[in-house]
């Protein structure tokens, strides 16, 4: 099975090119969306916190599914082993992207093999989230008392995550 491409290569924002059709609206679909890495986007048990925490984005740029899977977990199994149930984590983005790839273009030969080909966009690899500067990544509700401890989830979290974010409490 083939590896995962690093973040750095779909890290910039862009959207790619998608065929825009009038007369035949399904032809500009993009076919074959692989599901979704995440399991979850609402963990915890819900109940009035006197806390709530924010991860924001510091810039405009893609993350892609597995790596908020990654992070949800981190958050998620630091805060069950510290404060047990008494937190409400929200994942605040939908990965609607679809990242393309084109399997051949990772070898050697790549320029040889792209000479001639117009729109050579490749096969869907993955989903990503769009994210813009200062959207509202993670959201997590928790009592005054373990503010420490949700800082160092986030601080974890952060870790899986390209690209820089910052903690808002409010």
């Amino acid at each position: 099975m083939a590896k995962l491409r690093p973040a750095r290569c779909i890290r910039e924002k862009k959207r790619p090119w998608t065929r825009q059709s009038r007369k035949k609206p399904r032809i500009g679909y993009v076919k074959g969306v692989p599901h979704t890495k995440i399991r979850r986007f609402i963990t915890g048990t819900r109940g009035d916190y006197e806390k709530t925490f924010y991860l924001v984005g510091k810039s405009n740029l893609q993350v892609r599914d597995n790596a908020l899977e990654a992070a949800r977990i981190a958050i998620s199994n630091y805060l069950q082993k510290r404060v047990k149930q008494s937190f409400y984590l929200i994942l605040r983005k939908y990965p609607f992207q679809v990242l393309r790839e084109h399997k051949q273009a990772a070898v050697a030969g790549a320029d040889r093999f792209f000479s001639g080909m117009r729109h050579a966009f490749g096969k869907p690899a993955g989903q990503a989230v769009l994210l813009n500067k200062k959207d509202i990544l993670f959201e997590l509700r928790i009592d005054k008392k373990y503010e420490k401890v949700a800082k160092e989830a986030f601080k974890r979290a952060k870790s899986k995550l390209s690209g820089d974010y910052k903690v808002v409490a409010e």
